[in-house]
């Protein structure tokens, strides 16, 4: 690898010798591949266009056969053909002192970054092309692309090193397009029906509106500690209190949790509260804004996602989890009578791994939601009226003070939004929280602290709301049929490498 390098520093070298810069300053772009393929690919074989062009990109391939090369470059948008013959290269180099085709052949290199200019011409063998008069280079590469046969096989390195991955994987490309779309598009739904985006701090004295341990920092001139916001969920919610009916914000959150295919502890979602509104209300925005979503990225309501079919045009199921789970496992609930002991009993027969810290029927039906029915739930499953014992934020139903009014939502196996009716009670908030806390001083490090100035804004009063939050990059996952979470941030949480100082050593050793 550092002979590569030092054979590519030679030809850097070469051009500052020659009086050229082996990294530009600027170059004027006139067009991009996509327009030009989608512009002239109606050339006949052998045709030309005679329209100037300018264009800049990454040499990705190289042929050259005597006197005429053919390169492929890629831009931002796709791929095209370089045709470049060396009478025309060099009668503009005599006249205008510019690089020759020589200088083409022995000093570019596959990955360096070049702009060109010239006019259009379809090859006899029907290949777009940019008939190339004069050349620059923009950027030299000192190191290689991983092989163009293999591309970048090594999963992990794809993560660590995502500018390679970009560079040879275009599937990848493509992903982070569609990442980039599907923000934009639900920025633009929810500002269409006059929600407001507010950004909340990042930085939060008390960690709270969700059950996650948080990230802890400090703050040197108030020497007070900090934590990385687990949701922004209290912070819109005081936005509301302050006459803001309906807001949103899109941005990170961060929870000290496990990292799996379907989570990083730094991850994308976007919170809506709108008031007069409860968890109905809710889910039919939620099932509007989604359908919208996979309609305009996917061009159809029907995709595939790892080998399964998920229509989104049916209408979305909608069950409580005490019949959900009844459906999947044949247990019901209603029948343990709030006999605990029983339940547990019961629940063995069907390999519930239990905690010993779980001693209440709400936090049961949850544990065995989660191991024996969530994968299942492929195709849209709102799942409702969730135990109140995990859902302290949340409204209880009226004709059943156990259960609150919550959903969340399933799809390919995996939680993608969950919502509830805001509890607005400042009493039974009050209430919930301090058993929160309790259960944190024993040492639950995801349950809820007390949040005082929350409280205290619920005193003054807040409306009725409704509250969603939607997982971004899951639901990317399934627009791009990704089967990890890290396939689609483009740059995840993972552990340092390893130091290669043993491997150099044991080498050496083995050498000698």
């Amino acid at each position: 690898m550092s002979e590569i390098r030092e054979a590519r520093l030679l030809k850097a070298n070469t051009l500052v010798n020659k009086g050229f810069e082996p990294y530009a300053e600027t170059f004027k772009i006139s067009h991009n591949t996509k327009f030009l393929i989608e512009k002239f690919s109606y050339l006949d074989n052998g045709q030309d266009f005679n329209l100037n062009v300018a264009i800049a990109g990454r040499v990705l391939a190289k042929r050259v056969m005597g006197k005429i090369a053919f390169f492929t470059i890629t831009d931002q948008e796709g791929k095209i053909q370089l045709y470049l013959e060396k009478k025309i290269i060099d009668d503009f180099e005599i006249n205008s002192k510019l690089l020759s085709f020589e200088d083409l052949k022995e000093i570019v290199d596959i990955g360096d970054w070049i702009g060109v200019y010239g006019t259009i011409k379809k090859t006899n063998k029907g290949e777009l092309s940019i008939k190339v008069s004069k050349w620059e280079m923009l950027s030299k590469s000192l190191q290689p692309l991983p092989d163009k046969w293999h591309g970048l096989t090594d999963i992990e390195k794809r993560y660590r090193q995502r500018y390679l991955d970009l560079i040879v994987n275009p599937l990848s490309k493509n992903v982070f397009k569609t990442r980039a779309k599907c923000i934009s598009l639900i920025r633009r739904w929810l500002d269409e029906k006059n929600f407001l985006e507010i950004e909340t701090p990042i930085l939060q004295s008390e960690a709270g509106g969700a059950e996650a341990r948080p990230f802890i920092t400090h703050h040197n001139t108030l020497d007070i500690p900090l934590y990385l916001r687990i949701a922004t969920e209290l912070h819109l919610k005081r936005m509301v209190v302050g006459g803001f009916e309906k807001v949103y914000e899109l941005g990170r959150i961060f929870r000290n949790e496990g990292i799996s295919t379907k989570h990083n502890p730094e991850f994308t979602s976007v919170e809506i509260y709108q008031a007069f509104s409860n968890y109905i209300d809710m889910m039919n925005l939620t099932e509007d804004l989604i359908r919208n979503i996979v309609s305009s990225c996917c061009d159809s309501l029907v995709i595939n996602y790892q080998e399964k079919v998920i229509d989104f045009s049916k209408p979305w199921k909608r069950i409580s989890m005490k019949n959900v789970v009844m459906e999947y496992t044949g247990i019901d609930f209603d029948s343990f009578n709030g006999d605990v002991d029983k339940a547990i009993k019961d629940l063995g027969e069907i390999n519930i791994q239990i905690s010993p810290k779980i001693n209440s029927l709400g936090r049961l039906l949850n544990e065995v939601f989660e191991q024996k029915v969530e994968s299942q739930l492929v195709e849209p499953t709102f799942v409702i009226d969730y135990p109140i014992e995990i859902s302290p934020l949340a409204r209880p139903q009226p004709e059943n003070k156990e259960m609150v009014q919550r959903f969340e939502l399933f799809i390919a196996g995996r939680e993608l939004a969950n919502a509830f009716s805001e509890l607005i009670d400042p009493v039974d908030q009050r209430q919930r929280m301090q058993l929160q806390q309790s259960l944190r001083d024993a040492g639950d490090l995801e349950a809820h602290c007390i949040d005082e100035d929350f409280l205290q804004a619920l005193e003054i009063g807040m409306p009725p709301t409704g509250g969603l939050g939607i997982g971004i990059d899951r639901l990317i996952m399934l627009l791009t049929n990704s089967p990890s979470i890290r396939d689609v941030i483009p740059f995840p949480l993972l552990k340092p490498e390893i130091t290669s100082t043993k491997s150099e050593k044991s080498t050496s050793n083995e050498v000698k």
